[in-house]
């Protein structure tokens, strides 16, 4: 009689036990569930479950105050962010004014009659105040993008006839500076949804890339799932400034009058429209790939 008492209490235990751990794995689950979209939304809701394990509990207790410190530390990392963004917004917007001035007094000094010395001076004054008014306008420009947070109008885009008239815009001075771009685009049209003025700004980034370091040659190509490709033989660059390439100030030595933002642009655009953009090397051949956007529905030009 014994033995079976014992054994009905063992299996009283065991299933004690086997549903106290088929509760104890579902209330895992909501709390998953709960953390998952705690994380993933703007939200200080705090984790709930109703429950009698107090382990289960503890656990939420715990994970409820380090979703607060995450909370409250994000909140700070924002606020700072944004008031970084807002003064290089305005140091930068500053500058110009003073820097228009300076190269407008520059150029009326130029005109007078003066020494070879002096002339040879003015030269390098101008030189280095261009450079800084460009990289002035660039780090304003960079920094509304930054502001922006991809809020900018969105639209129906043909990708052909924007690159075209891009290209166009940059073939005199890729000639004159002996590159003769070879094209590779679709006869069907490629529409993306983005805004026109930033991916036409990506565009341009990428064009004056190619400027700063071909060895002579481009070819430009795209494909109707909406991937645009820039590649040129580049003698001066190597996989160490692969890496960098998209680092914002990053420059290679050989480019000279870079402000190192264009291809940080570029990246930064392509995130907020939704888009990618890569780099590889081979061959001594630097490509840059960006993968657009794509609309869903794509509407003819008229």
């Amino acid at each position: 009689m014994l033995p079976w008492i014992l054994f009905g209490i063992a299996a009283a235990l065991l299933l004690a036990a086997v549903i106290k751990l088929f509760l104890m794995r579902a209330d895992l689950r909501r709390l998953t569930d709960q953390l998952e979209k705690r994380l993933s939304a703007d939200t200080n809701v705090p984790l709930r479950l109703a429950t009698g394990d107090r382990a289960v509990r503890a656990l939420t207790a715990s994970l409820n105050r380090q979703l607060d410190t995450l909370r409250e530390q994000q909140l700070k990392y924002l606020s700072g962010d944004r008031e970084l963004k807002d003064a290089v917004t305005n140091i930068s917007h500053d500058l110009r004014t003073p820097l228009t001035a300076i190269s407008g007094y520059l150029e009326l000094l130029s005109a007078e009659v003066h020494s070879p010395s002096a002339a040879r001076y003015l030269a390098v004054i101008g030189t280095r105040t261009e450079q800084m008014r460009q990289l002035t306008e660039e780090l304003f420009r960079y920094s509304l993008i930054l502001s922006a947070d991809g809020s900018s109008v969105q639209e129906s885009v043909c990708v052909n006839a924007l690159l075209e008239e891009c290209i166009a815009g940059y073939y005199a001075v890729l000639t004159q500076r002996g590159i003769q771009p070879e094209i590779d685009l679709p006869e069907q049209q490629i529409f993306c949804k983005c805004s026109r003025t930033a991916l036409e700004r990506v565009f341009t980034n990428l064009l004056h890339n190619a400027l700063k370091y071909s060895s002579g040659d481009l070819f430009i190509t795209a494909s109707p799932e909406g991937t645009v490709r820039f590649s040129n033989h580049a003698a001066e660059i190597d996989r160490t400034h692969l890496a960098h390439l998209f680092d914002r100030f990053y420059t290679v030595e050989s480019a000279q009058h870079s402000t190192g933002l264009g291809l940080a642009i570029a990246k930064t655009v392509m995130e907020q429209m939704g888009g990618s953009i890569t780099a590889q090397f081979e061959d001594a051949l630097l490509t840059i790939e960006i993968q657009l956007p794509m609309q869903e529905s794509p509407q003819a030009l008229p």
